[in-house]
């Protein structure tokens, strides 16, 4: 299943404008965290999401590809915080 998702992962870059095009209609709030040090998704690569979204909240964490292994508890908190005041 995991081999199967790597390989399709190719078609996502085709659906990137969609996805953009949605973001600036729809206007969702969202909560981004992003290690930046991560080789599969560089830094660069979170960014463009300020371009789309007014109601982002963007947090680049000082970590690689498995964030959720050194900053899970943070992370959880910065959920719960943004859960709290998308849904109060």
């Amino acid at each position: 299943m995991q081999l199967e998702l790597f390989l399709d992962y190719g078609t996502n870059v085709g659906e990137y404008p969609k996805w953009q095009a949605l973001f600036r209609e729809h206007q969702p709030p969202a909560l981004l965290m992003w290690g930046k040090n991560d080789p599969i998704f560089p830094e660069e690569g979170a960014h463009p999401y300020k371009a789309d979204l007014n109601d982002l909240e963007f947090h680049i964490l000082d970590t690689g590809h498995f964030a959720l292994e050194e900053f899970g508890p943070e992370m959880a908190v910065e959920m719960l915080e943004f859960l709290d005041r998308v849904y109060p």
